[in-house]
């Protein structure tokens, strides 16, 4: 017998709720799971009427990845450049670590959604109120993508989560280093990264500072491009 399931009132569809539905279905399964039958699933309905909403998988996640552009906090013209990308940079990486499925999309889609095109537009539009050209602005915005989206890929693929899990893979990996084979390694681990005072998202400002500020001596520079 045919299936003759349908959304009740409590659970009838629209854009949003299929939207908020996969991103939710990505964030706890992968979003090598999604399907358009399991994401029907998960709404209770049957996939073909997701086809009202959307037109085929490739438009659910070019706009999956929209909705996680809306997001991320947009730099704005108040205060230094460099404070306000800091503050996109951080949120991008804060946004990332609850959506760690997109980071492998978000510079695959050809169709970009109105808050992937603002986001873009927020930082060309600082960069460029704060006096760097327009090339030494595609620069700049180039670079730190590549550093932002970097981290959160390398990220994405640690094995651990929690400082917890980073402790216990930590010693595990102690026992396979002799140190006297592995002095730096040992060091590393047990002076640096089992200490109490170890910081992740230190090390992820660090070099993000790094790179503002040498941005902000490239564009006060005489001559610069």
């Amino acid at each position: 017998m045919a299936s003759t399931k349908r959304p009740s009132a409590r659970t009838r569809l629209n854009r949003e709720r299929v939207l908020q539905a996969a991103v939710a279905f990505a964030d706890e399964h992968g979003i090598g799971s999604l399907s358009m039958r399991k994401l029907g699933d998960a709404l209770g309905v049957e996939a073909m009427s997701l086809y009202n909403h959307v037109a085929n998988k490739t438009e659910l996640l070019d706009c999956m990845i929209d909705l996680v552009f809306s997001e991320i906090e947009l730099p704005t013209m108040e205060g230094s450049w460099q404070a306000s990308m800091r503050l996109r940079a951080i949120s991008i990486r804060q946004v990332l670590s609850r959506r760690r499925w997109a980071i492998g999309l978000m510079e695959t889609r050809t169709s970009p959604g109105p808050a992937t095109l603002r986001h873009q537009e927020a930082v060309l539009a600082c960069l460029r109120n704060a006096g760097f050209s327009l090339q030494m602005a595609a620069r700049a915005s180039s670079v730190l993508d590549s550093y932002i989206y970097g981290f959160a890929l390398q990220e994405a693929a640690l094995p651990f989560r929690t400082a917890e899990e980073t402790d216990d893979i930590s010693r595990a990996l102690l026992e396979q280093m002799p140190p006297d084979k592995f002095p730096r390694l040992t060091e590393l681990t047990l002076e640096h990264i089992l200490q109490p005072t170890y910081d992740p998202d230190g090390e992820y400002e660090f070099g993000l500072d790094l790179i503002l500020n040498s941005l902000e001596r490239s564009r006060e520079a005489p001559g610069r491009v």
